[in-house]
């Protein structure tokens, strides 16, 4: 596994980050803590969360991924191997101020996932996706506090679009405050869009890049190479959440070049899955790629993916199946 640096800090994290947003809807309590096992056993360091975790959930669920993944880290005596990334800004709770990235809710959220997470201080906390009401001045500056203070090591973002993360480092550059130093963008083969303006911008301004969905939601895996009636606890098929999966790839494009890619790869005697996740960390600029699993097996599978080198006609067969895809502009800013 390698290990690689975290933008312009001096954090090295492991180039697979294990995403915890299956865990306590989609994986139970005893399925997490296996998952996380296999992942620390294969090198994986990073694990990335969510206070609005898991996903699917309603309020009722909330903080549940966190009180999961602190259990993990405390009954392995872990949290001194592990870089600990979690997010906020999403709804805790009914009252319009249990959300949002105001100083307020940043505030009790970080205090809310320190305890679920049964640490002092968490290394990377980044704002989950853009609080459009709120002066970004006004987050920064709460986020700044939180790393003087010592609860929050390193700040990042996630969702965000150029223009907006732009916007955020001047302010941090104008009033002297902490900065974004990482970007949470979606890509993979069949969304790139982040190539047109986020990756030149991190690559300008030294960020890290944490990408999640390098699977597509399970798309580039061979589970979806035909269009088949999906389960209910499938990644597109949960009741809160699928629709945005839905939208995002279930459509007769999308299912054609995966089944054409497929194809190729079958042929070649790669699979779809290892593939997927070796173009994306071959990539230009791409710190860490986000990898999720609602089992041991989904997990041990993907992992066979790093370290895997593509030849040149392999990744022109991945690179075609973007330029072939309609393009439909993605708002970059909704919630995951």
């Amino acid at each position: 596994m390698e290990m690689r640096c975290l933008g312009r800090t001096g954090l090295h994290v492991s180039e697979i980050c294990l995403g915890t947003m299956t865990f306590g809807n989609q994986a139970d309590e005893d399925t997490a803590f296996d998952i996380m096992n296999a992942a620390d056993a294969a090198g994986v360091q990073f694990i990335d969360t969510a206070d609005v975790y898991p996903l699917g959930g309603d309020l009722s669920m909330v903080g549940r991924t966190e009180e999961i993944v602190g259990r993990w880290l405390h009954s392995r005596a872990a949290r001194e191997r592990i870089i600990l990334a979690t997010k906020c800004r999403g709804a805790m709770g009914e009252s319009p101020n249990a959300q949002g990235l105001s100083r307020y809710h940043i505030q009790r959220a970080c205090e809310a996932s320190l305890r679920r997470l049964q640490t002092d201080v968490i290394d990377l906390y980044q704002v989950h996706w853009p609080d459009l009401e709120t002066p970004i001045e006004e987050t920064l500056r709460a986020l700044d506090d939180l790393v003087t203070a010592g609860k929050v090591r390193y700040i990042g973002c996630s969702n965000y679009p150029a223009w907006l993360l732009t916007s955020a480092l001047w302010a941090s550059d104008k009033y002297n405050l902490a900065r974004f130093e990482t970007v949470q963008p979606r890509y993979n083969i069949l969304f790139r869009m982040i190539e047109e303006e986020l990756l030149p911008l991190c690559a300008a301004q030294d960020l890290g890049v944490l990408v999640y969905n390098p699977l597509a939601g399970g798309m580039l895996t061979s589970r979806y190479v035909e269009k088949a009636e999906l389960a209910p606890d499938a990644r597109f098929g949960l009741e809160r959440s699928g629709d945005l999966y839905r939208r995002r790839y279930w459509n007769d494009a999308v299912l054609e070049q995966v089944r054409g890619l497929h194809a190729k790869l079958q042929s070649a005697g790669k699979s779809l899955t290892h593939v997927a996740l070796a173009w994306t960390l071959a990539q230009p600029g791409i710190t860490s790629a986000i990898v999720g699993a609602r089992t041991v097996e989904q997990l041990s599978d993907s992992l066979q993916g790093v370290g895997m080198a593509l030849s040149a006609e392999e990744a022109a067969w991945c690179d075609d199946v973007w330029f072939d895809l309609p393009r439909i502009r993605d708002p970059q800013i909704a919630r995951r």
